[in-house]
């Protein structure tokens, strides 16, 4: 027993000095205004370890609130772009919706202005060639229309039918080189006829060299034919040239109507007939 105690005797007198502090410290617990040595000793040995817990402690904490804040403001973010996408759809759906109104309220201007029965048909397809060039519209021969009807929009002469199917038809269109129109200049009264040139532009055939035609004139439809009624323009004297030779002028002209922009149009259904 002996030999065991003095094997062990620094393990004793570290456990017999903790259990005397303890009893001390507990003992001290009823003394809750005044700390003794043993007391302040603990505190000030323990300080810098609570200090070092609670700034752990801080900065686990602050890093939590943090990844939870992220959290939250990408939910944020997520949804806030979302509204913004629903925003602007409904802003390009209000825009186009404003510009179909403007486009619908031309075409009425223009039906109202009109002596002739006729039907409003939009553009569904384009074709174009190196002889022709058409548009198709969405109604036909189910609606009432017919090859040779012509084709109105606000601006002016479009074109006239020339496939007629039940649901849709083809819009030859005045700057094709099928085209030709009965016209006359408004300003002098010099009469030709608008045929298509293709790339977007006209000419005015058959005017005489000695007719008054200057540039900036407008040429507008005659109505000789029966096919477009008279005094629908068609478009402006863009070139006037007079050679040395020749019965008849070059006189080159530009549509009044933007025939590469257009979406809905008239088609004159009773002139036709």
């Amino acid at each position: 027993m002996r030999q065991l105690l003095i094997r062990h005797k620094r393990f004793l007198i570290a456990a017999l000095l903790l259990l005397t502090a303890f009893l001390t410290y507990a003992l001290n617990l009823k003394n809750k205004e005044h700390a003794n040595p043993l007391e302040r000793g603990v505190m000030t040995a323990t300080a810098p370890l609570a200090a070092g817990a609670a700034l752990v402690n801080g900065f686990t904490g602050h890093l939590w609130n943090d990844y939870l804040d992220l959290l939250d403001v990408r939910c944020e973010n997520i949804a806030l772009r979302k509204s913004v996408k629903r925003l602007n759809e409904r802003i390009v759906a209000g825009n186009e919706a404003l510009l179909a109104n403007a486009r619908m309220k031309a075409l009425l201007d223009l039906k109202a202005t009109l002596p002739l029965q006729s039907l409003a048909v939009s553009v569904i397809g384009e074709d174009s060639s190196a002889w022709f060039k058409t548009l198709v519209v969405d109604r036909g021969s189910a609606d009432g229309l017919a090859e040779g009807m012509p084709v109105v929009a606000a601006g002016g002469v479009v074109g006239r039918l020339v496939k007629v199917a039940p649901q849709s038809s083809r819009v030859l269109l005045l700057t094709d080189h099928a085209s030709a129109i009965a016209a006359l200049v408004q300003r002098s009264r010099a009469r030709g006829v608008v045929r298509g040139a293709g790339g977007g532009r006209c000419s005015l055939e058959f005017t005489v060299r000695d007719e008054d035609v200057k540039v900036g004139d407008t040429v507008i439809s005659s109505g000789v034919g029966g096919v477009f009624p008279k005094g629908l323009p068609i478009g402006e004297v863009t070139m006037v040239k007079k050679g040395e030779y020749g019965v008849f002028q070059t006189i080159e002209v530009r549509p009044t109507v933007n025939l590469g922009k257009l979406e809905e149009m008239l088609v004159l259904v009773r002139q036709a007939q």
